[in-house]
This record gives structure tokens, C-alpha cells and sequence, in this order.
């Protein structure tokens, strides 16, 4: 046997770096479930199925091209629980002469990978991973001498270097970014096309089985399990998108409709983040969309930017900052997150719904998270890092190369400024003007005091008052606080004892 080549879950993709330039009569590829990735949080039933049938089915894939895969399942008795344990399995088994891999997209599997070449006493050849645009040296380049980190800028660069809706040096349409004209909010539409789901076959209804057994008390739900598990179905589902809901993403990217939790939005991160789909080949065929027609430049230009802007800036910040930035708490927050993130029961319409919807689909789009679930843990002082080990968990995509940075940087703002330039706080008429969550709430967005009151209303201006000391000098915080300023004292301190007791009864 002449490489041991590891395959991770995530990396399901046969132009995977760890594969290039693989005998495939002699090498051998080990893809293993283990126990200690399906337990170092407690994911959502349905990301583990998901992931574990995807795994399966890759396998299969790899063999029927020719390649020689030995496969752990996750009940299979022999399996020793930690991609260590079954690397060393492997090796006793098949006597490697050496080990390769692509870099792991977390600190965690990285620090354990870097103690094989003595535990093993095995060379391991760790290739870096390809399949972004942008490389850690790169993106370190791109910060040195940078007194801030903004993303629009790094953005520009990503276009500049894969030419993305360019021309020549200049972007189309003449302007970098639309998202001005990506705000609307959006109507219930029994006409919207149904997006694409996937009957489980016989692999994936075996995983189903299996997770319903050993993962029983995890949050979610297994009902309804409608994921592709295959990179065939991937590709179908982002020509569904293309197709279908891609010429109206752009405008209501932000909206929520109860009753329609996908609205236009591609739900291909799941594919990508595994390794199913190329993400430049993702934004090639929406870039494709707009030159010939069949989207306007918004929509397309939008859908860009989540993926060479935001994803590839997410993981940039990931490596940059370095394990430690998940201790990141600028607030000094430290409330428990409340019990309703892990029920949806709560009398906040908003968040039963994408909490609710959290459960059924592991799944949520980015405003639902960032607006809606996120916001209220920042207005009412919850914990960051209590937040970011539940995105971790309850969303099929999540990984913490980008839910990390998502969580602890942007949304909860815990960083102090490293990555974003402001809170994304919100009060109740952010979340009425872009829902009807609103409409059959028990509390009215409208009013700021009194037992009606939408809570997101007082909890927004006592986070801004009891985090002044921090927020002062941020210039786009001053209009709220010159509205804070303006109000008299007894309307601020009413606006305070009402915060005050809807959080000690949270408690």
C-alpha cells in the first residue's frame, strides 16, 4: 500500500486536493463517521444524516470511478471513534507508507491532525484546500498594513481576481454593489415555484435509522427528510435555483414569510459547504444567468457577494484570528440563552416561527438568523459564545470556519469591531416592515411600553443605553442615539424598567 488518503465529510468532492495525483490501484481512501464529529456539539438529527448519507453515497461514487475506499460507519462495532483512532485502524491494517489530506476548515481537527506524524510516525502530507477562491497567505496579504477589515473591499478584490460580473477593470453595471435595491419586503405567492426535494433511498433511509437510534435526544427533527445526498441532486438543485428563483432573489433576500421559509433563496450552502458543488462554478452559472438575460444584475450581483464576499471573507477572518476568537465578549454578555431557542415556545411570534422552522428543516436564511434570532440575543445580553454553540448545532451548514465568525463577529458584534462596523441591533418595526410575523403576534410592534409591547422595542434602546460607553464614537450608531438623546428622562427610564422586567422574567 503506498498513501493512506483521508477523506473528511466536508470534503466530498473528487477534485478534492487530497486526491490529485492518486494511484488509484494502490492508494487507499479512508471516509469514516466518527463519534467524537457527531458529538462535540449536539447537532441538529438532520445534519448528521444529511452528512452521513452524503458521505455514503460519495463513497460509492469513488469506488464505482475506480478508487479503492475503506469506510467506517458510524454503528459499525470496530469503529474507534476519532479520525486519530481510525487513521491508526487504517495504518495497522493496510501499512501506508505515508498519509495526505487537505487542510481540515477548523482549529479544532487541524490541532489534532498536526500530532500524527509523531503518534503515527508517519509522514502526512497536508494540502491546502482549493476550492476557495481565496488562500490563508492570500487573505493575509490582503490585511497587512489594513487598519480595518472591511468586507466590501475585500469583496472587490475576490471580483477583480475571478473577473465576476467585470469589465475589464471596472464592475458591470458601474457600481460594486446593489444591495440598496435588495431590501423589499415580500407577499405570500402561491404561484412561487416549489423548490426541488430529494426522496431518501435506501442508503439515506438506513442513515435515518441509524441517527434515530444513537442520536435520539438531539435537537430536530428526522420528518421529512428531503436533503440531496448526491452531487447529481446538487446540480439539480442549483439549476432549480438558476432557474426558478434566482431573477428574484435579490429584491426580497431579506424578507420572512411565515408560511413560506424559503422564499427565493438558493439553499445550495449545504452543497457547497460540503464539497458537492464548486462555489466558483456556483457563481459562474448565476453570472451566466444575468449575461443572457434571465436575471437582472441585483439579483445576481447579490448572490456573488454571499459567496466570494461574505463566505470567502468568513473563513479569511476564521484563520486570521485564530482559536481564540470565540472568547471574543465586548458586551461582557452572560446571560444563558433562553429555553425557547430550544423549543420555539415562546409568545415572540418571530422567533417561534425560525426557531420552529429551525427544527422542522435545520435550516434558516441569513436575515432569520442575523434579524431575527441573533438580534435578540444581542438586545438581551446572552452569552456569545452560548449563541455560536447553538448555530453550530441546529443548522445543516454550519461549520465553524463560517458560523464562528458569523455569530461571534457580525451578529453578535462580540469581536468589538474586527469585522463588522456596527451592532446589528433592531427594534420591533425592522422585523414588521420586512415579515408578516408581526400580524398575528401577541405583541405589537408599535408600542414601545406596556404589557402589548413588542419586547425587541425596549430591549433596543437598553442595549444601547447600557453599552454607551462602548458604542459612543461609532458614527453609525449616532442617529439612534441622538434619538435616544431626545427623549425625555422619564420615557428613558420607562423604556429601561421595561426591558428590566421582560428579562428578569426570562430568566
Amino acid at each position: 500500500m503506498a498513501k493512506l488518503i483521508l477523506i473528511l465529510g466536508d470534503q466530498l468532492s473528487e477534485q478534492i486536493s487530497s486526491l490529485k495525483g492518486a494511484d488509484r490501484q494502490c492508494d487507499a481512501v479512508l471516509i469514516c463517521e466518527v463519534m467524537a464529529e457527531a458529538t462535540y456539539v449536539g447537532h441538529h438529527k438532520k445534519k448528521i444524516a444529511f452528512l452521513f448519507s452524503a458521505m455514503r453515497h460519495f463513497a460509492d461514487g469513488l469506488r464505482q470511478a475506480g478508487y479503492q475506499v475503506r469506510y467506517t460507519k458510524i454503528d459499525d462495532p470496530e469503529n474507534a471513534g476519532s479520525f486519530t483512532g481510525e487513521v491508526r485502524r487504517a495504518v495497522d491494517a493496510l501499512k501506508p507508507t505515508s498519509i495526505c489530506v487537505t487542510e481540515p476548515g477548523e482549529w479544532r481537527v487541524l490541532n489534532e491532525m498536526k500530532l500524527w506524524p509523531e503518534t503515527l510516525g508517519l509522514q502526512v502530507d497536508m494540502r491546502d484546500d482549493t476550492r476557495f477562491v481565496c488562500s490563508h497567505a492570500d487573505f493575509e496579504t490582503w490585511v497587512a498594513g489594513r487598519k480595518s477589515l472591511t468586507m466590501e473591499f475585500f469583496y472587490r478584490d475576490m471580483r477583480r481576481r475571478t473577473g465576476l460580473l467585470m469589465r475589464g477593470d471596472e464592475p458591470i453595471g458601474g457600481r460594486w454593489n446593489f444591495d440598496a435595491e435588495n431590501r423589499k419586503p415580500a407577499k405570500p405567492d402561491l404561484l412561487r415555484p416549489r423548490h426541488p426535494s430529494f426522496e431518501p433511498d435506501a442508503i439515506t433511509a438506513e442513515v435515518l435509522d441509524n441517527v434515530g437510534n444513537l442520536f435520539p435526544d438531539n435537537f430536530g427533527s428526522l420528518d421529512g427528510f428531503r436533503f440531496a445526498v448526491t452531487r447529481a441532486d446538487a446540480q439539480t438543485a442549483l439549476d432549480s435555483f438558476v432557474t426558478d428563483f434566482l431573477a428574484g432573489f435579490g429584491a426580497t433576500q431579506d424578507a420572512m414569510l411565515q408560511d413560506d421559509p424559503y422564499l427565493n433563496h438558493s439553499l445550495l450552502s449545504f452543497y457547497i459547504n460540503i464539497g458537492f458543488l464548486d462555489a466558483l462554478s456556483v457563481c459562474r452559472a448565476a453570472e451566466r444567468a444575468y449575461l443572457e438575460g434571465n436575471a437582472p444584475l441585483n439579483a445576481v450581483e447579490g448572490f456573488i457577494r454571499q459567496i466570494i464576499g461574505w463566505r470567502e471573507y468568513m473563513r479569511g477572518i476564521y484563520w486570521h484570528a485564530g482559536p481564540s476568537y470565540v472568547d471574543n465578549n465586548f458586551f461582557q454578555n452572560t446571560r444563558p440563552l433562553p429555553s425557547f431557542y430550544w423549543s420555539g415556545k415562546t409568545d415572540m411570534n418571530c422567533l417561534s416561527i425560525v426557531i420552529t422552522e429551525t427544527i422542522d428543516h435545520a435550516y434558516a436564511h441569513h436575515i432569520q438568523r442575523l434579524m431575527i434570532t441573533g438580534n435578540f440575543a444581542l438586545l438581551a445580553g446572552v452569552d456569545p459564545k452560548a449563541v455560536h454553540l447553538w448555530y453550530l448545532e441546529v443548522y445543516a451548514d454550519a461549520y465553524e470556519w463560517v458560523e464562528l465568525p458569523n455569530v461571534v463577529g457580525m451578529s453578535q458584534f462580540a469581536d468589538g469591531g474586527l469585522l463588522g462596523t456596527k451592532p446589528y441591533a433592531a427594534s420591533g418595526n425592522y422585523i414588521d416592515r420586512m415579515s408578516d410575523y408581526c400580524g398575528t403576534c401577541r405583541f405589537n410592534p408599535k408600542q414601545r411600553l406596556g404589557e402589548n409591547a413588542c419586547p425587541f422595542n425596549a430591549l433596543y434602546w437598553d442595549f444601547l443605553a447600557r453599552n454607551r460607553g462602548r458604542l459612543r464614537a461609532n458614527r453609525r450608531l449616532a442617529q439612534p442615539y441622538a434619538t435616544w438623546d431626545r427623549m425625555d428622562e422619564g420615557t428613558q427610564q420607562d423604556l429601561r424598567r421595561q426591558a428590566a422586567g421582560f428579562l428578569a422574567k426570562l430568566q
